[in-house]
């Protein structure tokens, strides 16, 4: 058995999950009958997300209680970085719904609650900041965690003593093993959640609202492949492709099936130690960028609400437009503290728009349909985006110091 695992983890895990996507994909297709594979996908998923909590809890508050100084300013440029992208792909987004306008026959109305406006938003956000830190970890109550967990960390670098920091330092060390057991087996999982995503919906899902699926994907990748480079490229001054490209093998696929920036936590974290990042800084910002840096959120509200508009006959002029860009980004930001994520916080981007409440539902249970491409790809897209931005505002300290910078 020793042996066996040897040879299995001496295979690339990239090559590993290639190879699990196929299987998946050819027995979704072929041998569909085989239910139980599917189950492989679901345990895959469920120890990222049982451990995700945990291992955010733990590394944020290992991390500031034994900070060296230097930190913050690489803090804020990752925010910056974060929330220049997000607003930058709701501006991509409402070029790319003018120069494809898109209209949407809308029949049966979704049931789902919906926040009124950025008011309720925020307000769900900051009720999660100051949750029962132990529900939090329980409920994966992201905000709830990174919040109490900062404070606890800085509560520690002020009075506790070294061994005690050095306690906590051991057991983030442990959780990250335990990540690193479970990366492991990604292989498995992609299998098993590709199979259920094929043996369910087929391979009609890529056909279905075709063209709004196209305007999604192509402005997801205008902003993964322009606008996040170009922001990375005017930081570093040096071409970021090999590391844009990177975060995507290493980090865009996994998320893609699983579908959860939260499960995709741990993989990321992974891909920062094999960067040669520094764990103090990481440790905190990956968990944020989860947070705030919601490039395909803001793609899929803005769009989405704009077909909403044009499908009622609605005129939307460009400053209109642009204002929606600043929603969407705020929106999208709050987007974890609401239950269903972005698509529920098209309602209140359609406000904005003058479009009925019951349309912008509509336009809810459309992207529900669509959801099984749109999610997977805006995970990718915020959980690589995270690496990538976390990498450059650490390299551009490291370029400043004079240490060469490889990707």
């Amino acid at each position: 058995m020793s042996n066996l695992l040897k040879q299995y983890t001496s295979i690339p895990l990239i090559l590993r999950i290639l190879i699990g996507l196929i299987i998946g994909v050819a027995l979704g297709l072929w041998v569909p009958q085989l239910g139980f594979v599917a189950i492989f996908g679901d345990y895959f998923v469920g120890a990222l997300k049982a451990i995700a909590p945990i291992l955010v809890f733990v590394l944020v508050i290992s991390s500031l209680a034994s900070a060296g100084t230097g930190i913050g300013k690489r803090f804020r440029t990752v925010i910056l970085l974060y929330l220049a992208s997000t607003f930058l792909a709701a501006v991509a987004a409402v070029f790319a719904s003018f120069l494809f306008p898109i209209t949407i026959p809308l029949t049966d109305a979704a049931n789902q609650a919906a926040p009124a406006g950025l008011g309720e938003v925020f307000r769900t956000l900051g009720s999660n900041m100051v949750a029962n830190p132990i529900d939090s970890l329980m409920n994966a109550n992201y905000v709830g965690i990174l919040t109490w967990a900062i404070f606890f960390g800085l509560a520690l670098r002020s009075i506790a003593s070294e061994k005690t920091k050095e306690v906590f330092t051991d057991i983030s060390n442990a959780v990250s093993k335990v990540v690193a057991w479970v990366i492991q087996f990604a292989p498995f999982g992609i299998m098993g959640l590709v199979f259920s995503s094929v043996n369910e919906y087929g391979l009609d899902i890529f056909t279905t609202y075709g063209k709004l699926l196209f305007v999604l994907v192509g402005c997801m990748l205008v902003v993964a492949l322009v606008i996040d480079p170009l922001l990375a490229a005017i930081c570093l001054k040096k071409n970021p492709y090999p590391l844009v490209f990177r975060c995507f093998k290493e980090s865009g696929v996994t998320a893609f099936f699983t579908r959860s920036s939260a499960a995709n936590i741990p993989v990321n974290m992974s891909l920062c130690e094999r960067l040669g990042l520094d764990k103090e800084y990481y440790s905190v910002s990956i968990p944020l960028g989860a947070t705030i840096n919601m490039d395909g959120a803001a793609i899929t509200i803005t769009i989405l609400s704009l077909s909403a508009a044009f499908s009622q006959g609605i005129t939307v002029n460009i400053l209109l437009a642009i204002l929606l860009s600043f929603v969407a980004t705020l929106g999208a930001c709050g987007a974890s503290g609401v239950a269903g994520g972005s698509l529920l916080l098209i309602p209140m981007a359609c406000s904005l728009l003058g479009v009925p409440q019951e349309v912008a539902m509509q336009m809810v249970g459309v992207g529900f349909i669509i959801g099984v491409v749109q999610d997977s790809l805006e995970t990718a897209i915020n959980s690589s985006g995270d690496v990538l931005f976390t990498a450059t505002a650490e390299f551009m300290e490291w370029q400043k110091k004079g240490k060469e910078v490889k990707f």
